[in-house]
């Protein structure tokens, strides 16, 4: 077995960094709702424990099938879907791409090997925008934490992306840019052959059957379910603490359903601060328990999946100049129809 490229090193440790930085955010919330507001800090505590209660039964089933989706060895035989013609193909790469557990950046090095093994643009930018949506644990703790109207359209919005990114994209397949869309750099390099760290896993569903299997499943359930209790923790604290702050429907007048300008400034302001996945969804719910219209909330969810500083930073390096604000542009403008979308519907 290969060690493990430098920045495939490197993006663990920025993970962990992440985690570390959330969980003492988390921990400065609690100091500070307990210097600040003696008399609500239990009160915020209970709140913490019951929406954990309230959304475990949903949350936990999405943390087993996304595991199971890593041990059995799914994740690994997704680039057969890019191998039919255009249509069919976007249309296969958007819908694994919503329900495969993978975020913005993690997905990197499946993209950089993809494009490196000559795998067309379209195909590839369909998948890369589906992606960092939502995944089967993400699915859960949305329907647990805003109902299972907005994770069903969160999925959608995520399909329909992916679909209007690949379809797009496609217009430009014989541009040279497009045929060589990735720069020519140590950290392409490096992501390329992350597909080669380790030999891939056949497919078994029964992945109780081998060691392997049975680790990687254990590891993946137990990083999870630490993401999730790290990223809500603190989310629901600050939801309580944005509750007790603002008065019912405040926001109405910025980014409620009367305000023609909700849905843009949801992506193009909140999108850039967009944090985490987990700990957005407690905050989007108070937001909208304060007036923030549906359209607007999944704007902001949708947006900042795809188009957050975050993921920005990490497929800049990556890909060409032209190829990155192509994947802006869709990002944002998908952004802003899934939110426009939804505000219909609902």
């Amino acid at each position: 077995m290969k060690e493990a490229p430098v920045a495939n090193q490197n993006h663990q440790e920025s993970r962990s960094n992440l985690k570390t930085a959330l969980l003492a955010v988390g921990l400065a919330l609690v100091v500070a709702a307990c210097v600040l507001w003696p008399d609500q800090a239990a009160a915020m505590a209970w709140f913490v424990i019951v929406g954990l209660v309230a959304v475990a039964p949903l949350v936990l089933p999405g943390i087993l099938l996304a595991a199971w989706i890593m041990a059995s060895g799914a994740d690994a035989h997704i680039a057969r879907a890019f191998e039919a013609r255009v249509f069919y193909a976007v249309i296969a790469a958007s819908a694994i791409g919503a329900v495969t557990p993978v975020c913005g950046v993690t997905v990197l090095p499946l993209m950089a090997g993809l494009l490196a093994a000559g795998i067309p643009l379209a195909r590839v930018m369909a998948f890369w925008l589906s992606s960092p949506v939502t995944d089967p644990a993400m699915l859960a703790t949305t329907a647990a934490t805003l109902g299972v109207g907005f994770a069903v359209g969160k999925t959608l919005a995520a399909f329909g992306l992916g679909v209007w990114g690949g379809a797009i994209t496609s217009a430009f397949a014989s541009k040279s840019w497009a045929t060589a869309a990735l720069r020519s750099n140590g950290i392409v390099g490096n992501l390329s052959q992350c597909g080669g760290c380790t030999t891939p896993l056949h497919f078994d569903a029964r992945v109780w059957n081998e060691q392997q299997r049975r680790d990687i499943f254990r590891q993946n359930v137990i990083a999870t379910a630490r993401l999730i209790l790290i990223c809500l923790i603190p989310a629901f604290a600050a939801e309580y603490a944005l509750n007790a702050a603002l008065e019912p429907h405040s926001l109405a007048a910025y980014v409620g359903k009367d305000a023609w300008w909700a849905i843009p400034f949801a992506v193009f302001v909140g999108a850039p601060a967009y944090l985490d996945g987990y700990a957005a969804l407690p905050l989007t719910r108070g937001l909208m328990d304060h007036g923030m219209s549906p359209g607007a909330a999944m704007a902001f969810l949708v947006s900042g999946g795809v188009v957050s500083i975050w993921g920005a930073m990490a497929i800049f390096p990556v890909l060409k100049l032209k190829p990155f604000l192509l994947y802006l542009a869709l990002a944002v403008s998908g952004s802003l129809l899934a939110g426009y979308a939804f505000e219909w519907v609902m």
